[in-house]
């Protein structure tokens, strides 16, 4: 005698559920550190010396109750283990539906689901493979121009003066917004802070929020590479 479950075991439920909770939560730290992240690079507008007091200021904060750069270290420890989580659990609920779904629909809702749905995977490799070449590049310098003695203005400039980092730069934070844009409206249905009402209000200020924050990031490359900023 087969049995035929027609429904999903509550274990298998129960860890979905664990799963996307830890992506939505995950997703609103990272979202938090891009907020901040972006109001700093802002700050190359008001000139070299203001843009290196910032990079300066962010590693010694705290200081003297806690030793050098410890603030912006907790800062970074918690920002990597946000990023391997949402990773993880990205990965183990991609996995977990194609074992339950082994076999692709015929015929696709493409209507109902966003290019933006249909990218969020590869794109998201593409984004966690841009932060570390960004952190080679600007952080610490070992794939800048100018090298790891120079300071944090230097090394923006030099690298976004070249055309093709910059190309490279701009399509991943197109890609980043996509994803953020997506992401949005999932944790607020991860959370349940959504319904049908709602969901056109939500999709609205995900668009317009990414728009906007992606905006501010791209500023600086572009005012690098056509001269407003050198």
């Amino acid at each position: 005698m087969t049995h035929t479950g027609r429904g999903t075991p509550k274990v298998a439920k129960t860890n979905s559920v664990v799963k996307k909770v830890v992506m939505a939560v995950s997703g609103i730290v990272m979202l938090l550190y891009l907020v901040a992240h972006v109001v700093g690079n802002l700050k190359v507008f008001a000139g070299r010396d203001s843009f290196n007091s910032y990079s300066e200021w962010i590693r010694t904060v705290g200081e003297p109750a806690v030793p050098h750069q410890t603030v912006l270290t907790i800062v970074r420890i918690v920002l990597v283990v946000a990023v391997v989580a949402h990773f993880w659990a990205a990965v183990s609920l991609w996995r977990q539906a194609k074992k339950a779904r082994p076999q692709a629909y015929v015929t696709k809702k493409s209507v109902a689901q966003s290019y933006a749905s249909r990218t969020m995977r590869w794109g998201g490799v593409i984004v966690l493979l841009f932060i570390i070449w960004h952190i080679l590049d600007l952080t610490v310098g070992a794939v800048n121009p100018d090298g790891t003695d120079s300071t944090p203005y230097d090394r923006l400039v030099a690298s976004f003066q070249n055309p093709f980092i910059t190309a490279f730069y701009v399509v991943a934070l197109i890609l980043l917004g996509m994803h953020l844009r997506h992401g949005i409206w999932s944790v607020t249905q991860t959370l349940g802070q959504s319904n049908r009402r709602r969901e056109r209000t939500v999709n609205a200020f995900a668009l317009v929020f990414s728009t906007l924050l992606i905006g501010g990031f791209l500023l600086v490359p572009f005012s690098v590479l056509f001269g407003l900023v050198d």
